[in-house]
Parts: structure tokens; sequence; C-alpha cells
């Protein structure tokens, strides 16, 4: 289980160890004219009731560890790591964590001038700003975002925050393009704890053979209802969801240690490096040295802006 997930894990015990109310606390990362950026970790869980807001802003959410559910006017979803949480400003909406305790995001949030000058300059269509849909589901689109911003609040890294969120919010634009709200009917609550469940095993072994018939199984499920159900709740098939949950796992590995590439893929449930790499480029754009020596550049070069300012 990668960092970001251990430390959530670590939150819930210390709940449950002082009988402590779930609590949503933000954190803020980085902030600048128009835009901020937060590490929202959630410890909520089936005994605390959905909490309803309304979003002061645009909100791209990216799920880092845990999941939940989420309802908002442009329509509902499980949000499960890998995914994107859209609000636009304004826009009441509704968490809830019936079949799973806690969550953490890393929550950019725009407000609604800087994101219709974005909208406009983005060249995007339309003439009414908006997020259309409630969730993207883990896609390689998101891949890299939901990777840097996961590493980077674990390892407290100088990311350029305000170049990242502002292509973030144009790649979303692009992906919603022409799509529709989502008014699909919700999953049966039973189904969809089993997949809750599914996901929090998978989660804490990524690195372990999970075929879809052993995954079935755990759900108590056939093959086919599960894959069926698994793919409607949470926008993509299992084995998808199964490999970008240990190349997560595996950018986590290059950014903290100097293992071997090789140690790397095996230990994050890789057959053989040449497989390895092939997903690791195809999902991440890179080869996972590139990514590695990427994030050796930016410690290097904030250690010595820090010496400089010393």
């Amino acid at each position: 289980m990668v960092k970001i997930a251990v430390d959530l894990q670590q939150a819930l015990a210390r709940r449950a160890r002082d009988a402590a109310r779930g609590t949503t606390a933000p954190r803020t990362i980085a902030q600048g004219e128009g835009w901020s950026v937060a590490d929202v970790l959630c410890t909520c869980g089936p005994g605390d009731p959905p909490f309803e807001e309304r979003h002061g802003s645009y909100c791209i959410a990216l799920v880092a560890a845990g999941a939940f559910e989420y309802r908002s006017e442009t329509g509902a979803g499980l949000l499960a790591p890998g995914a994107a949480m859209l609000g636009n400003a304004g826009e009441c909406f509704e968490c809830g964590h019936r079949h799973r305790a806690g969550d953490r995001c890393v929550a950019f949030r725009y407000r609604p001038e800087y994101f219709e000058r974005l909208y406009a300059d983005a060249g995007i269509g339309g003439h009414r700003v908006s997020l259309k849909a409630a969730r993207i589901e883990p896609s390689r689109a998101l891949a890299p975002f939901v990777a840097a911003a996961g590493n980077a609040v674990t390892v407290t890294a100088d990311l350029a925050w305000d170049e990242i969120g502002l292509t973030l919010a144009v790649r979303v634009l692009r992906l919603l393009e022409g799509t529709p709200a989502d008014r699909a009917k919700p999953i049966p609550a039973a189904a969809l704890a089993r997949v809750v469940d599914t996901l929090r095993w998978i989660d804490e072994r990524p690195d372990a053979e999970l075929g879809l018939d052993r995954l079935a199984g755990h759900a108590g499920l056939s093959p086919y209802h599960f894959l069926r159900t698994f793919e409607r709740a949470t926008g993509v098939t299992p084995h998808q969801y199964v490999l970008r949950a240990r190349l997560r796992a595996a950018t986590q590995r290059l950014v903290e240690t100097r293992d071997k590439v090789v140690e790397i893929a095996l230990d994050c449930g890789f057959s053989d490096l040449s497989n390895f790499n092939r997903a690791f480029r195809m999902e991440f754009g890179t080869s996972p040295l590139g990514y590695q020596a990427g994030w050796k550049r930016q410690d290097a070069g904030r250690a010595t802006k820090n010496k400089m300012q010393s």
C-alpha cells in the first residue's frame, strides 16, 4: 500500500482509538490569484450521515486513496482512486461513505472568474462555462496528474502547482466536451457494497494475483455479473483498475527510494520488466527512469533554491 493510503489508514485508526466523529480536514498546499490546491483527508465512515455542501468555486478533486459516493446536480457515482470529482461553482453536492470509511483527495479549486477566463482562452466550445459531469473515471488522461499530485503530497515536493492546475483544468474540459450529464440509474446498495469492498481488497494488495475469477470470488458474484457491476460502478474494468493501482504504487517507489526498476516492477505485481516498462510509458508518457529523473531534478532545484535563500 502506498504512503498516501497508509496515512489515511493511520488517521482512521486514530479516529477509532479516540472514538471520535468523522471529519473532513483540508490542508492548503498551494494557492495563487484565482486558484488553490488542498490535500483533503476525510475520516467519515458508514456510521456518519452523508453531508451536503455547496461548491464555493469550480472544483476538480483527484482521488488518491479510499472511496466515497458523490452526488451533484450533474449526476452521481462512486469515486475511487484515480478518478476525478467535479463540481461547479454554486452547485450543491453530497458525499457519503455507506460502505467504506475514509478517503483522501487532492482538490484543485478555481474562482469563477479565473475558470471562465481559462475556459475562453482554451477555446472550448459553448457559451456557458460548466463541468458537465459529476466525475471522470480513472483513465490514462488523468493518470499523470493523479500520480504527481499524490506523490507530491507525501514527499512535500515543491511542484509548479499553478501549471499543473491550469493544465488539469483544460484536460478535464476537453475530456468533457460534448459529454451529457450522467443520469444513469443508481447501482443497488448491496452490489455497490461488494464493489467497494473489492476496491479496498485491491488497494491493500495490488501486487497480488488478482485475476477476474479471484476478484469475482471475493465479491461473491459470478465473473460476468462482477465485471458488469464493477465497470458500471467505477467506469473501468477490474483489470484496468488493478493495473493503475500497481502503476501508482510504482511511481511512489520511484520517487521515495533508490530501488532498482526491476525490483519495483516485480514488487508491484508485474511479471517482468518489459511489461512494466511498456505499461508505465503508455500510462505516463515516459519511462520509469525518466519519471524518476524528473523528480530528482525537482529535488535538486529545490535544494539549490533553499541554499541560495539561506
